[in-house]
């Protein structure tokens, strides 16, 4: 960076050589401070540009891209911009081309009136990473006005016995440039009474006086004529005229004198008006009216008129402005005392101002990082900050603060500059925002402070993980669920914001009983209710153990992992089931009891088991149905078959009993258990029974098979007859009807019990039906046969009178006919029936 001072310093020479001005030292003492300060300081650059005034706007100030070394990329991706600074309206950073342009016009005598050198500074700052470069433009002269007088004409009376030598002031003009632009020299018309001369006061200021050196004489000339011209040195020249009147009198040979050259004098800035600030004195040592001295100011620049007033008889100055120390800390006033004869002297007054403490510091912030990241390490810089005062000495020396128990510190490395920067750890989800109130006090007497609040976010970082209020959860169901049931809802909070607390609910991927849990359990990633995907089996499973991580939205996402216990809840839906006694179906099992049993003799036990639980699975024993109630009880508990009374021979030797065994749930659930008991003292006695029991079942089970068996011969036999016997018919009639238009003899018909050979139908002649029956088995058999060539058929009489009739006179729809065929059926029907009464008792 010390290349850009080098830049700047030999840019200020060539300006300076080029107008043929010797090197102004004050600058370069300036330069070397601003490197001194660079060098220890850790601002990245100080530069310092130097434009004419009266600048057109947009023009062209300096590269800044170029003299800071930065690419102009660099100026658009740090958001290059100005920030505070003394006159930051009169330029403009153009970030697109790197360059500083003329913003507003600019006057160098408004901006600065008499102070030089003219220069006015601001700051560039650039994020990212943050850089803070002073720029100062220096104002240069342009010689834009011309000299003028504070009166149009000098009015001057002077005696013709003046003496040669005596000396008239003409007073100062007045020129708001500088340097080289400024007044420069006076000129007086040609004459021969007078000669000009110059003269400059400390400070720089010239003023002329005329000298007499040719005596006048007012009866050749009573009134001279001259003009006074002022000129400056700029290019091109400008110059501005006054009129002198000289009114030549007689005998005035004493010009007045100041009893001192120089008045000084003392006041404070905010001294109201009409304060008295001195008195000048001038005596003349004429005679009479030429005695009388009247007193004015003169060389007065600017507004001073509108400030200072002058008794042109006494003397005393007086204040009538305002006075402003931070504009300018003193004041040299030229006084005038001349005598009527026109004869004068001149003196100086210079009023001293004294700082008053009535400027309070003013805060720039240049700039402000808004929001923090909550993780930002230690020493990150939220804020860039200057603070001035005008005043002078203590009351402009500042000392800046910010509110305590804040986690923020002020750090200064350049007087009046400071960097806010973070002292602590931030956490969001302790406070979110921050008020930082940046207080600038000065050290005057009274003090005067100015404050500043910024208004600081903080900004989320995913720090936080959900956070459930238990670590295992309990969750109930009733089995026998339907799918989709809701079961519990899963709550995780997440301290952190937007998008970092936006929880999603994940089911942890695990098997409960060799099935994945996906397969019973899912959760809505949303609002992380939990579901059952299908019903649940308390009598298979009596828990399920799901694990459900909860994930936020944050990059990384961070996740909490809660269990969830589902207990199923049974219900009663399982009926009893008989263990005992084991009822089959191939056999009946029957128990003992001896004639002689006592009252309370144990039978048998009925033994149940409920795979359900709890209430559900409480039994209780009831005899529901048995062949002698008076002789047996069922425990109501325990299940247990006890005789109630002695055994009496009148009691049934079988005995049937039917037991329920209920259950107690809600509705309640019974399964029903046969037993069967023989009363009897022998074994054979007993195998009887139990034989009969099983042949009682066997011969119930297969007299069902034979009688469908049976109808559906029956109707298929009849059916076939029907058939056969149409057949038969249509045939004979055909015969018959052949026979009788050929007048052949008819065929005479046979009985049925013997064989017609010539007749050639499918129809058997006869049949025989067998019934079958056994003594011992109880059951029935019918068999069906034909013995050879034979049938036997145990027909009705008027079935042979019918067939022996002739064919002609056969009629399909005769009843008789008909009942005939329909007997067999009908008789084998009634055959069967009249076999299952039998058999069935």
């Amino acid at each position: 960076m010390y290349k850009m001072f080098v830049i700047t310093l030999c840019r200020r020479i060539h300006c300076d050589q080029s107008r043929g001005q010797p090197l102004d030292r004050v600058f370069l003492w300036r330069v070397l401070f601003i490197m001194a300060v660079y060098s220890i300081s850790n601002i990245n650059a100080q530069i310092r540009y130097s434009v004419p005034e009266e600048m057109k706007k947009g023009s062209l100030i300096g590269n800044i891209a170029h003299d800071l070394g930065l690419d102009v990329q660099r100026l658009r991706a740090g958001r290059a911009r100005i920030v505070s600074g003394d006159s930051t309206e009169y330029v403009e950073l153009k970030t697109d081309k790197g360059i500083l342009v003329v913003k507003e016009r600019i006057d160098r005598e408004q901006l600065c009136a008499e102070t030089t050198p003219c220069s006015f500074t601001f700051e560039i700052i650039l994020d990212n990473p943050m850089e803070l470069h002073h720029v100062t433009v220096e104002i240069l002269d342009v010689n834009d006005h011309s000299p003028t007088f504070p009166k149009d004409e000098i009015n001057l009376e002077i005696s013709e016995s003046a003496t040669l030598g005596a000396r008239f002031l003409l007073g100062s003009a007045d020129d708001p440039d500088v340097g080289v632009n400024a007044l420069q020299n006076y000129v007086l018309s040609p004459n021969d009474n007078f000669i000009l001369k110059q003269h400059a006061r400390q400070g720089g200021v010239k003023y002329a006086e005329m000298v007499l050196q040719k005596p006048l004489d007012r009866e050749q000339h009573p009134l001279l004529t001259l003009t006074l011209t002022a000129m400056d040195g700029g290019n091109p020249q400008r110059s501005g005229n006054v009129k002198i009147a000289v009114n030549v009198l007689d005998a005035n040979d004493n010009a007045p004198l100041f009893n001192q050259s120089v008045y000084r004098a003392t006041i404070v800035e905010n001294a109201p008006k009409g304060t008295y600030i001195t008195t000048v004195n001038a005596s003349d040592a004429d005679s009479e009216a030429n005695s009388l001295v009247s007193y004015s100011f003169a060389n007065f620049k600017s507004n001073r008129n509108d400030i200072f007033k002058i008794d042109g008889k006494t003397g005393v100055i007086t204040l009538t402005g305002v006075l402003d120390y931070e504009r300018a800390k003193k004041h040299e006033i030229g006084i005038e005392a001349k005598d009527q004869g026109g004869l004068g002297n001149s003196a100086k007054v210079i009023v001293d101002l004294i700082d008053v403490n009535d400027n309070a510091p003013v805060i720039s912030v240049m700039s402000f990082s808004s929001p923090v990241t909550e993780d930002a390490p230690v020493g990150t810089t939220i804020a860039i900050f200057s603070v001035k005062d005008v005043d002078a000495g203590d009351n402009g020396q500042v000392v800046s603060t910010i509110n305590q128990n804040i986690p923020f510190k002020l750090q200064s490395s350049l007087r009046n500059y400071y960097t806010l920067v973070t002292d602590a750890t931030l956490d969001r989800e302790r406070v979110a925002d921050y008020n930082i109130t940046i207080t600038a006090t000065d050290s005057g007497s009274p003090a005067l402070s100015s404050q500043k609040t910024l208004n600081l976010k903080v900004s989320d970082v995913n720090d936080n993980p959900p956070r459930f209020q238990k670590s295992v959860y309990t969750a109930y169901v009733t089995e026998n669920n339907s799918p989709g049931l809701s079961i519990f809802t899963l709550s995780a909070q997440d301290d952190d914001w937007n998008q970092n607390a936006r929880i999603s609910y994940l089911l942890d991927e695990t098997t409960v009983g060799g099935s994945p849990v996906s397969s019973f359990i899912s959760v809505n990633a949303d609002s992380g209710v939990v579901h059952a995907l299908r019903g649940f089996d308390y009598e298979q499973m009596k828990s399920v153990r799901v694990c459900v991580k909860a994930q936020d939205g944050g990059s990384p996402p961070l996740s909490t992992n809660v269990t969830l216990n589902i207990i199923i809840q049974d219900q009663n839906d399982n009926a009893p089931q008989v263990l005992y006694p084991v009822q089959t179906g191939g056999s009946v099992v029957a128990e003992i009891v001896p004639r002689a049993a006592d009252v309370g003799y144990l039978v048998t036990k009925v033994v149940a088991v409920d795979v359900d639980s709890g209430q559900n699975a409480w039994l209780s024993y009831k005899l529901q149905k048995a062949t002698d109630r008076a002789l047996f009880e069922v425990g109501l508990q325990n299940g247990e078959i006890r005789t109630v009374r002695q055994v009496t021979d009148k009691d049934a030797v079988k005995q049937k009993l039917t037991v329920v065994v209920e259950d107690n749930g809600q509705p309640s659930r019974s399964a029903v258990v046969s037993i069967n008991v023989a009363v009897a003292d022998s074994f054979p006695e007993v195998l009887s029974e139990f034989t009969d029991f099983t042949h009682e079942k066997q011969y119930n089970d297969n007299l069902t098979f034979y009688l469908v068996l049976a109808l559906a011969a029956v109707s298929f036999l009849f059916i076939t007859c029907v058939v056969v016997i149409i057949s038969v018919k249509i045939y004979r009639w055909r015969q018959s009807r052949f026979l009788y238009q050929s007048n052949l003899p008819v065929i005479p018909y046979y009985p049925p019990h013997y064989a017609d050979t010539g007749v050639t139908g499918t129809l058997p002649h006869g049949y025989n039906y067998e019934v079958c029956m056994t003594t011992d088995s109880r059951k029935s058999d019918c068999k069906f046969s034909t013995l050879g060539g034979q049938n036997v058929l145990v027909v009705d009489p008027s079935f042979t009178e019918t067939m022996q009739r002739p064919v002609k006179e056969t009629n399909l729809e005769d009843p008789e006919l008909q009942e005939i065929v329909r007997s067999p059926v009908l008789k084998m029907t009634e055959i069967m029936l009249k076999l299952h009464a039998v058999n069935c008792g």
